[in-house]
C-alpha cells in the first residue's frame, strides 16, 4: 500500500475519533483535518490515480458537508453584495 493511502486511512481514523468527541471539542481537530484534507487528496490522486483522488474528495465532502454548505452559502451571499 502506498504512503498516500496509509496517510488517508490515518486521516479517516482521526476523523472518526473526532466525531466521537463532544460537539464543543470537535472544532480544533476538525479544522486541522479540513486543512490537511485537500493536500492529502491531491497526494492520493497523484500517487494512485484520479479515481482514488476522487474517492478521497467524496470522503472529505461527506465528512465536512455542513461546514462546506455553510461556507458556500456565505460566499454566495458575499457575491450578491457586490
Amino acid at each position: 500500500m502506498s504512503l498516500s493511502l496509509i496517510l488517508a486511512c490515518l486521516w479517516v481514523l482521526a476523523a472518526a475519533i473526532t466525531a466521537f468527541l463532544p460537539y464543543r471539542m470537535q472544532f480544533p481537530p476538525g479544522i486541522a483535518l479540513l486543512v490537511l484534507s485537500l493536500p492529502l487528496a491531491v497526494f492520493v490522486g497523484v500517487q494512485n490515480g484520479w479515481l482514488w483522488g476522487a474517492a478521497m474528495i467524496f470522503a472529505i465532502a461527506s465528512m465536512f458537508r455542513n461546514p462546506l454548505i455553510y461556507f458556500a452559502r456565505r460566499a454566495m451571499r458575499r457575491g450578491e453584495e457586490t
